[in-house]
């Protein structure tokens, strides 16, 4: 009898040792941790810079009306002092009664932002339209709209602009043509977001490499009328050749940041095109001397952003990727991306075009 409960009691000693062994709790956890949950830290002994100041006065180009009230303005212009930034550009999306009232709330602060209206797509497909959007964006241009964006067109159709989306429509579209030309007759350049990063429109797959976002932003190219990356860089290339007196930004880089040569091309192409790096931080920092040399060589062309709100963390990791040789470090709060990021110490002449210099001339109608 003393045997058999000795027996037992060794077994299932064993049992508990093989069950809590770090080994066995180690493989538990990698099976069941889920991609969403997955939170490396960097381990290396590697120089870490914390930027509390742009190292050159900034222009913002690429934001929106965030703050809705008196003091969240007050502590977004007070963010804007301590980094150094100059103005932000607000990218309202809005026509109408809306517009005006984002542009009475901002207009109050001296300056520090720009507001910028959409177009009305009310009505799009009806006889006449092209003709009445023209006629609300020159009273937006009245009423103190400088330029027009954001506009987005992810495969489907424009959609950004309020109230009312124009699906089926590109931006190549003819009817496009009176807004886009009345645009460069006003001096109001055109932000476009066209398309959305590569990841998006492949498989949600084990193969996907930016699965983490690919899966929320997810293109669903089953739908009818979809049309696809390369098709909609066409239509951004269509309409800036044919509106060659009209200036327009592609923000995001295009949405190009997979195969920085598309944009590169373009901005060979067409002097009346530029680019902000706005929201793709994290998809340009992983790859760091392909994105330095594409920034250095098109330096003239390139502009300043946002798009991520406006709190303290945000600015200092947008300027710690751009000034700073800092090393495989994570932002994952931020970007949502389980991959490190890398500094692309970017020079001093380039930044001062980036961050200031190339909005200066757009903004000042000297481009």
């Amino acid at each position: 009898m003393l045997r058999k409960l000795y027996l037992t009691c060794i077994l299932v000693l064993g049992v508990i040792i093989f069950i809590f062994t770090p080994q066995r709790l180690s493989a538990q956890d990698i099976n069941d941790l889920k991609l969403k949950d997955y939170r490396p830290e960097s381990i290396y002994n590697v120089p870490k810079t914390s930027i509390s100041k742009a190292k050159f006065p900034v222009i913002d180009m690429h934001s929106h009306a965030y703050a809705q009230s008196k003091e969240d303005i007050d502590l977004w212009i007070q963010n804007m002092d301590a980094f150094g930034i100059e103005k932000t550009i607000l990218l309202t999306y809005q026509t109408g009664e809306a517009f005006d009232s984002i542009y009475d709330l901002y207009n109050q602060y001296d300056g520090r932002f720009e507001i910028w209206c959409g177009f009305d797509y009310t009505g799009y497909n009806e006889e006449g339209w092209s003709e009445k959007a023209v006629a609300e964006l020159i009273r937006c241009h009245k009423k103190g709209a400088r330029g027009i964006g954001e506009l987005g067109d992810k495969g489907y159709g424009l959609l950004y602009s309020k109230p009312t989306p124009a699906h089926g429509m590109h931006l190549d579209d003819e009817r496009m043509r009176p807004l886009l030309e009345k645009c460069g007759e006003l001096n109001m350049p055109v932000n476009v977001h066209i398309a959305e990063p590569y990841w998006m429109y492949e498989p949600i797959d084990e193969k996907n490499d930016g699965l983490m976002n690919a899966g929320n932003w997810r293109i669903d190219t089953s739908k009818p009328g979809y049309i696809n990356h390369e098709q909609l860089i066409q239509t951004l290339e269509n309409a800036v050749k044919n509106n060659s007196n009209t200036t327009f930004i592609a923000c995001h880089y295009a949405n190009c940041s997979y195969d920085l040569d598309i944009l590169g091309n373009l901005l060979d192409l067409y002097p009346n095109l530029y680019a902000d790096i706005s929201a793709r931080y994290a998809e340009v920092a992983p790859v760091p001397r392909r994105t330095r040399k594409f920034i250095e060589q098109y330096s003239g062309r390139l502009l300043y952003g946002t798009d991520m709100g406006f709190n303290k963390k945000m600015y200092e990791i947008t300027f710690r990727i751009l000034e700073t040789a800092d090393e495989h470090f994570y932002e994952i709060e931020q970007f949502n991306y389980h991959w490190p990021l890398y500094g692309l110490n970017l020079s001093d002449r380039t930044l001062k075009k980036i961050y200031y210099e190339n909005a200066k001339k757009i903004l000042d109608g000297s481009n």
